[in-house]
């Protein structure tokens, strides 16, 4: 119990100086990203006060310090926050900070005003889900086309509204899921004329770190964590498996395309992430030894959106979800992540995420569609998915 109350204590404080900040600096424009790498106990704040750049291509190693938010349509225009302010928080004190001119200089929060922070707030613009039906409807539409050998695998998608409740405030909300999911890119990003999005991504894209290691992994297959399971027993169909293969192969055959054959595989295993199981491939690069100094950007540029998201072939798999999706997915299953902070660059799929709408919000999720799929189980798997942010939003 002790614990638990002292886990609160310190939720409590870095909520109270993130809120203190972000009401002294989400004005005027500025645009915010708020973060938590997997498996860290830091959080990361950038505030972008120049306005954000709208770029068609994302040359990740030239871009300087800040964070990047990418839509799922890769030819649409890509968003970079120069991180002009900065801070981190680490176990309910600020560890960092080089917010110039700021009441937070010393690290000491001045009282809260309790006022709603004035997050930038997106429109639905006659928005209409998918119901039940016609998601599986969706899908079999899906099974018709893998089955007449067009497609080996296609990911259709869903998003449905939800009310949330009158106390919901999103710092809250992020630092919840910070709670629950210790293993995912825990995200809070809000941009003018672009609105806010929170989510809790188990999935990375590309990783550089520091010692130029080169980073990405292939994530597929699903089920929910059963309470007493072992890991190393967990049990998967031969649909799952395929489905894990498929994207495997994709991130292989990318290497290949620039020739690249000196990477290290490691994997598949069974990898817990939040409420669920998946199996995980993955992939790291010498980038010093293979004298490939660009590989972050190559790979982004050729893995995005990988056959996890969308389907194989990637382009016709693209334009069969723009046919029949009948929503734009947005900034589901795009990318986003900090970019040369700390020396490190850091990308996530946007999956497990929402879009907030000021009292409502958009939740969105997939399935992978192969030979193999039953379209019930399917549709059960974006309900699973889609309680990551579910039991964030109710608690």
């Amino acid at each position: 119990m002790t614990e638990v109350t002292g886990e609160l204590k310190i939720q409590r404080a870095e909520k109270e100086l993130i809120t203190g900040i972000l009401s002294e600096n989400l004005t005027d424009g500025n645009a915010i990203g708020l973060w938590r790498l997997p498996n860290s106990s830091k959080k990361h704040l950038i505030v972008c006060t120049e306005g954000p750049a709208q770029l068609d291509e994302l040359p990740i190693e030239e871009l300087g310090t800040g964070f990047v938010f990418a839509p799922f349509d890769s030819k649409k225009q890509k968003y970079f926050l120069k991180a002009n302010k900065s801070c981190v928080f680490e176990k309910g004190e600020m560890i960092s900070n080089n917010f110039i001119k700021s009441s937070y200089q010393d690290e000491v929060p001045r009282k809260l005003d309790h006022s709603p922070l004035a997050f930038y707030q997106s429109q639905l613009n006659g928005f209409s889900p998918l119901d039940k039906g016609d998601y599986i409807q969706l899908v079999d539409k899906s099974l018709e086309q893998i089955n007449t050998g067009h497609f080996e695998k296609l990911v259709p998608s869903r998003c449905k509204k939800v009310v949330l409740p009158e106390q919901f405030e999103l710092i809250e909300a992020f630092n919840k899921l910070c709670a629950l999911y210790p293993n995912a890119f825990v995200s809070l990003v809000s941009i003018p004329e672009v609105g806010t999005w929170l989510g809790a991504s188990p999935e990375l894209l590309v990783s550089v770190d520091h010692q130029m290691h080169f980073k990405t992994v292939a994530v597929a297959g699903t089920q929910a964590v059963q309470s007493d399971a072992d890991l190393k027993q967990v049990a998967w169909t031969q649909k799952e498996i395929e489905e894990q293969a498929l994207v495997c192969r994709y991130i292989i055959n990318c290497f290949k395309k620039i020739r690249l054959r000196e990477y290290v595989e490691l994997g598949p295993k069974t990898w817990k992430a939040g409420n669920l199981l998946h199996l995980k491939t993955e992939y790291e690069v010498d980038m010093n030894a293979t004298n490939f100094p660009q590989l972050g950007s190559v790979m982004l540029k050729l893995l995005h959106p990988t056959s996890a998201v969308c389907g194989m072939p990637r382009e016709a798999s693209l334009a069969f979800l723009e046919a029949h999706e009948n929503f734009d997915r947005s900034f589901y299953s795009g990318y986003l992540g900090p970019v040369n902070y700390e020396n490190e660059i850091s990308l996530f799929v946007n999956l497990r995420c929402m879009q907030w709408c000021g009292h409502e919000a958009l939740l969105y999720a997939g399935a992978g569609v192969t030979a193999d799929s039953v379209p019930q189980k399917e549709w059960e798997e974006t309900e699973m998915k889609m309680k990551t942010l579910l039991q964030v939003i109710q608690s």
